[in-house]
């Protein structure tokens, strides 16, 4: 038995433990956050640019557009510059402005004018009120001055001819996928250099300071989606004392980005972000919801086994492409192939309304291929799919090689579209990877057993980026720590089924964040701002007032129609809630930055 004298010294000491973890200790304060960098802070800080502002209503009420030179080489600042492009909506009530909210839409390479433009329809009305919102096209982005690395649009398009898939699969296609890859490292370290080689997300953090302390505000307050999310990250990082708030959603692993882990140059930066282990993740609960829900609710169900059927599209497709047969003409519309499937469905699961998109795109592709050739059935299926199938197509190579056709005959120089160059020049110089754009095959044959489709899908995409062909590098490229402590908090926002930033890159950014709070989403589609009033208010609170969700917060997509899949509840709740603001134009990193089929 155990003494009472043993007990009550027992229980005194653990009372004097509780005391002095309870009661601060004189003098002790919270960690200090981390400073800027001086040799960082003397590049940013000697630059004093002034922004050309002109009327801009045209696209939104009170919007002003601006130009302004920043130093393309910030280790050069009184050198050669490159123009940045800006929009900014001023806040509603200027008496109330709490300062400039910077946003950005993603991509890599989608355009903050655009997105700044979009904002009345997508922010809260009390973030429009205290704030004037900016958005930027990243340098070498859009109407910022546009890297191009090649002289125009014929030398673009036969450069790229074999990108024009959404990812390759056939050994034809593998061959000319890595020859365009080859061609496009070659060009934009040569012809598109300096901006090419200027590019990364760090010189763009740099620019965001520069505009910032410009603007007249003195800590940042951000708002980035996508890889928006990664500019965040880098900037937290880079200026960790000019932080006022800034918040991510959608989220990208920063380690696996920049490649400053242990696989840096044996794994594709595409395949270390693991989008499609979190897309394969996301297919895989809505076919066991849709089993559950059976047939009332999801057609697929009533087709028979979802899992079974979706295994089966799989192999089918891999073995060759369906024909799609026109029903009006009898004519063969066109052939479905493999990755034309995969790139259809991870377009659905961009969507909040993912569930129902793909148990329609799904089940037309197996009543496809289970009705007779002469079948109602089958010609019913092959008008939807022929619908979905050619919506999905950017263009076709007719198309394509009529425009270039023309252009070459008549002499002209067709209107030369760089996002194809902005999307690889900011990944390409932002990351590290392997050598060679032909072993990108082996990688995407080892992602295939972790995710089927998507992450060869997603693997290829980068592999314009091989060392020994992208040799444009930008020394500036931020390469970590990403374990900087804010002055003020950072939040994460984080959806348990994007299928574009796998959910675990939220979770390793606010691990890494020793000052961050993590909000986590169970909702649809990429990205969860506007999807549910508990992300968007939770978000809004944040920006506004600094206010933090409380530690492990947990919101539901439940406000828009269907955003959980094949729920019965959802579509009479949504009849009676009311009109929301619409979702913000997110651009995700998209496969296939290139011209697709």
């Amino acid at each position: 038995m155990v003494s009472r004298r043993y007990t009550k010294l027992v229980l005194g000491a653990l009372m004097a433990i509780a005391m002095i973890v309870a009661t601060p200790v004189a003098g002790w304060a919270a960690p200090a956050a981390d400073r800027t960098d001086p040799a960082e802070a003397r590049r940013v800080d000697s630059v004093s640019p002034k922004i050309d502002w002109f009327d801009c209503e045209v696209v939104a009420d009170g919007a002003q557009c601006g130009t302004v030179a920043l130093p393309l080489d910030y280790n050069k600042p009184r050198g050669a510059t490159t123009e940045v492009a800006l929009l900014r909506i001023p806040a509603a009530n200027q008496r109330g402005r709490i300062g400039t909210l910077f946003i950005n839409p993603g991509g890599p390479g989608g355009s903050g004018v655009e997105f700044a433009a979009s904002a009345p329809y997508f922010l809260d009305q009390a973030v429009l009120d205290r704030f004037d919102i900016v958005g930027f096209d990243p340098r070498g982005v859009n109407f910022s001055d546009p890297v191009r690395c090649w002289r125009n649009f014929a030398e673009q398009a036969r450069a790229l001819d074999g990108m024009t898939v959404p990812f390759p699969f056939t050994n034809d296609e593998i061959g000319g996928y890595v020859a365009s890859a080859e061609k496009f490292g070659r060009a934009c370290s040569t012809t598109g250099k300096p901006l090419s080689a200027n590019m990364s997300t760090a010189n763009v953090a740099r620019d965001m300071d520069v505009l910032r302390r410009t603007l007249g505000d003195k800590q940042l307050t951000y708002l980035g989606f996508s890889y928006g999310s990664y500019l965040g990250q880098v900037y937290a990082n880079m200026f960790p004392d000019r932080v006022r708030a800034l918040a991510i959603d959608g989220v990208l692993d920063p380690i696996a980005w920049a490649g400053t882990g242990k696989d840096a140059t044996s794994v594709p930066q595409t395949q270390r972000m693991l989008s499609g282990e979190g897309a394969d993740k996301a297919m895989r609960e809505i076919l066991k919801r849709c089993k559950a829900a059976g047939e009332d609710y999801c057609q697929l169900a009533g087709l028979g086994d979802p899992e079974a059927l979706y295994a089966e599209v799989l192999r089918s497709l891999r073995r060759e492409p369906l024909e799609i047969i026109d029903p009006e003409t009898g004519e063969v519309f066109g052939a479905l192939t493999y990755p034309d499937m995969v790139s259809l469905l991870l377009t659905d699961m961009y969507s909040p309304w993912a569930g129902e998109m793909v148990d329609m795109d799904l089940s037309l592709i197996v009543e496809m291929l289970h009705s007779g050739s002469s079948s109602a059935d089958r010609d019913r299926a092959a008008a939807g799919l022929k619908v979905r199938w050619a919506s999905a197509q950017p263009q076709s190579d007719a198309t394509r090689d009529a425009l270039l056709a023309a252009g070459a005959s008549a002499g002209w120089a067709f209107p030369y579209d760089n996002s194809p160059e902005a999307f690889q020049a900011i990944v390409c110089t932002d990351s590290r990877n392997p050598a060679k754009a032909a072993t990108w095959r082996t990688y995407a044959n080892r992602s295939e057993r972790s995710a089927p489709g998507f992450g060869a899908l997603w693997t290829w995409t980068s592999a314009a980026c091989a060392s020994s062909t992208w040799t444009g590098t930008d020394a500036s490229s931020y390469r970590g720590v990403f374990t900087k402590r804010t002055v003020n908090p950072v939040l994460v926002v984080g959806n348990y089924w994007d299928p574009a930033t796998n959910y675990s890159g939220a979770q390793k950014a606010a691990s890494l964040l020793p000052n961050s709070r993590l909000l986590s989403s169970d909702s649809w589609g990429h990205t969860a701002y506007g999807t549910s009033e508990c992300v968007t208010s939770a978000v809004g609170n944040y920006l506004l007032r600094q206010k933090l969700p409380a530690s492990g917060a947990k919101c539901v997509g439940d406000d828009q129609p269907f955003t959980q899949p094949f729920d019965p509840g959802e579509e009479m709740m949504a009849a009676k809630a009311p009109t929301r603001r619409d979702l913000p134009p997110v651009v995700p990193p998209l496969p296939g930055g290139t011209p697709r089929r």
